[in-house]
């Protein structure tokens, strides 16, 4: 029988998220997102034991068996040993447990890990009268235990280890590149689509052949897992489905034997080392691939022209210090690719940006990856040498562009860190940094592809002192640098000039209405952005931590999001496990978007209510109860249905009306973006308890605009 769909975790490289969820929803799951080193998947435990079998991305696939709060040491203890243990192991199975902590419950791993194991250990005692015993290597049964933000996940790692071991490796060299890390240069340089055409694979500095390797196991159909595990399922959880693992792997054998009798010989490495080349051709002899590929000692200078036709070259050339990463290695590198493979796509692994660029090849993209704790730089060139007509010479900046870009590229170093940790890929780049220059920036990637960037760019509207020329020519500086340093073109830069109207209410000139959205990604949510048509985008950027924070504590609530505009926070709070979602706007466009984002994400029905109306007017007649309210009122509106609204003079009664709905136990996150705004304290201090919480809502991305918003948790009295 088949399990019913869950929630499981497959965990991966950094750099390689969004290629794993595609992978994990072309294995069958039913849904996947990118998380920071990994993807959140929904499927059964068969489309789980599928990844462990087929995924050429994930580095482990994790089933939970139980989440519970977990505020001190004491309760992980209690949470672990409150899980049905006997149901999952049996007193003979060797444990071993591996675990990941952050914030400040539990802040050692391996004592983490430790705890989870007694739990474990006293439990069997207790309950079978025997003690399982720890085996770290190769254990029967390994455990992971994720503990963040207060809570714990406890799982069963499917794959009992590291995925990246396929079982062929024999022989690598001093910096072996990792088997995952492989498979997303051949994904992103199109490698299966090129074999499928007719290509061949190249790689001009192959190392110990993993590159080379791996490209011919993928055009030979091989899944990864049939090496490591065979016909054994790869862990002795009771939980696992044996039977169902035996026919992945016998439908995986036919698929195998089938593609080894059709591989072709399209693959050739060169290396100056032999060595190196002697160890290539140890791993392909184990791979079953040594037929196919042709090795050869030989310098990158010295690569002959390849055979007209499109292929493949794919490289990681020597990158770590202790191999000693010399910008002339790349420019060699490069030079001999654009004289031997004109017309191949090349797709290679460089140490950094700046070794990337030393090759002279220009990027169609460029994508951040890790191969284990090196940041790399992954260069995408299509072709390697563009016709003559195709290149152009960059502009030379003027000095105030020149200025503006050294700021830009100084703030993405400053935010770099937090955003691969927080897993950002929206964000603001540049706020009036520089007086002169007073626009902000701000940086949308798409979620399918997040080397695919936008530019939202608010131009401030220059004191009337200010000459238009002078306005005009800092504008197109800013622009150009601009340009210059995300490497856009004008056409992917959305340009707005803001300013204030009468009663405080924002405008913009500078539409384009192209009715065009794209879809970009915030933890687990896909939202809609339009980037050209309105003054605002459809995602208040600036509102993130808010949104994350509802999306961690709606699990089981009824959701209540007033003036809800696109609908972002309701998006969260259903991805977070809210029972029921109400969304109430007076704008139909606003409901549509809403509409629109939450089939983005899979979600509708009658749990996810949407209400056109006017807030405070629909909270004076409802009577509903909500666990979880989120209110984000304009700072002053005019419709002719609803009248003025001034946030300052409405914000007592509309939060006395929503205090009024809360559920025994509820919250109501209450903000709002006029940089004038005052709380009436004593008055709200009659009917709710009311915490500021403005401060740890503004995100690093906003931090030199502490006032962009305001931010209170009230609970009633």
């Amino acid at each position: 029988m088949t399990s019913p769909d869950q929630r499981f975790f497959a965990s991966c490289g950094k750099g390689l998220e969004y290629l794993l969820a595609d992978e994990l929803q072309a294995l069958g799951c039913a849904r996947a997102t990118a998380a920071v080193a990994g993807a959140n998947a929904e499927g059964s435990l068969l489309d789980a034991q599928r990844a462990v079998l087929w995924s050429r991305l994930a580095s482990r696939v994790l089933w939970p068996l139980a989440a519970f709060d977990c505020p001190d040491q004491d309760a992980l203890y209690a949470g672990a040993a409150a899980i049905d243990w006997p149901a999952h192991l049996d007193a003979g199975t060797t444990i071993a447990v591996d675990a990941h902590v952050s914030g400040s419950a539990v802040t050692h791993a391996r004592y983490a890990a430790q705890r989870v194991k007694d739990a474990v250990v006293d439990v069997m005692r207790e309950r079978t009268g025997a003690r399982p015993d720890v085996d770290v290597d190769a254990p029967g049964l390994r455990l992971n235990l994720v503990l963040r933000k207060g809570r714990a996940i406890v799982s069963v790692d499917l794959g009992g280890g590291p995925l990246h071991r396929r079982g062929w490796r024999i022989a690598q060299g001093e910096a072996p590149l990792k088997e995952t890390v492989a498979a997303a240069v051949l994904l992103r340089g199109r490698w299966p689509e090129a074999y499928r055409e007719g290509g061949a694979l190249l790689d001009p500095m192959c190392g110990s052949g993993t590159l080379l390797v791996e490209g011919a196991l993928m055009a030979a159909d091989v899944a990864p897992g049939l090496l490591r595990h065979g016909d054994a399922p790869p862990t002795r959880w009771t939980g696992f489905d044996a039977d169902g693992w035996r026919a992945l792997v016998a439908e995986a054998r036919g698929r195998e034997a089938a593609g080894r009798a059709a591989l072709r010989a399209a693959f050739s490495g060169r290396d100056l080392d032999p060595h190196a080349i002697a160890a290539a051709r140890r791993n392909a002899e184990r791979a079953g691939v040594a037929g196919s590929i042709d090795l050869q000692v030989a310098d990158v200078g010295a690569l002959e022209p390849q055979q007209a036709g499109r292929g493949v070259v794919v490289c990681n050339p020597p990158y770590d210090v202790r191999l000693a990463a010399d910008p002339a290695l790349y420019r060699a590198l490069g030079d001999a690719l654009r004289r031997a493979t004109p017309g191949w796509r090349a797709s290679l692994l460089c140490g950094d940006a700046e070794l990337a660029r030393a090759t002279g090849l220009r990027a169609n993209k460029r994508y951040q990856v890790f191969n284990g704790a090196i940041e790399c730089t992954l260069l995408v060139a299509d072709p390697v040498a563009p016709p003559q007509r195709e290149r152009t010479v960059a502009p030379v900046l003027s000095e105030g562009a020149t200025m503006v870009a050294n700021r830009l590229r100084r703030n993405l170093r400053t935010l770099k860190a937090w955003r691969e940790r927080e897993g950002v890929t929206c964000f603001r780049a540049y706020d009036a940094d520089i007086p002169e220059y007073a626009a902000a920036i701000d940086v949308y990637a798409e979620a399918d592809d997040p080397a695919s960037t936008w530019l939202h760019v608010q131009e401030y509207a220059a004191p009337a002192d200010i000459p238009a020329d002078v306005a005009r020519r800092r504008l197109n500086e800013l622009l150009a640098a601009a340009r210059e340093v995300f490497g856009l073109p004008r056409e992917r830069i959305a340009l707005k000039t803001r300013a204030i109207g009468k009663g405080g209410s924002k405008y913009a000139t500078g539409f384009e209405r192209r009715g065009e959205t794209i879809v970009v990604r915030e933890g687990d949510a896909r939202l809609r952005v339009n980037l050209f048509d309105y003054l605002d985008t459809g995602l208040f950027l600036d509102h993130r931590p808010l949104r994350l924070r509802i999306a961690d504590e709606a699990r089981d609530t009824r959701f209540l999001n007033l003036f809800g505009y696109t609908g972002a926070a309701s998006v969260h709070a259903a991805l977070g496990g809210a029972r029921t979602t109400t969304t109430v706007d007076l704008s139909g466009t606003y409901l549509q978007w809403c509409a629109d984002n939450l089939r983005e994400n899979g979600l509708g029905g009658r749990a996810h209510r949407l209400v056109q109306a006017d807030a405070l007017q629909w909270l004076e007649a409802d009577t509903g109860q909500y666990d979880l309210v989120f209110c984000d009122p304009p700072t002053f509106s005019n419709s002719k249905r609803a009248g003025d609204f001034d946030v300052q003079a409405a914000h007592v009664g509309l939060l006395r009306a929503a205090v009024a709905r809360l559920a025994p136990g509820g919250v109501l996150y209450f903000s709002n973006n006029f940089r004038r705004f005052r709380l009436d304290e004593a008055a709200v201090a009659g009917f709710a308890r009311c915490e500021d919480i403005g401060p740890e809502t503004i995100p690093p991305d906003f931090a030199r605009n502490p006032r962009i918003h305001r931010a209170w948790r009230l609970t009633a009295l």
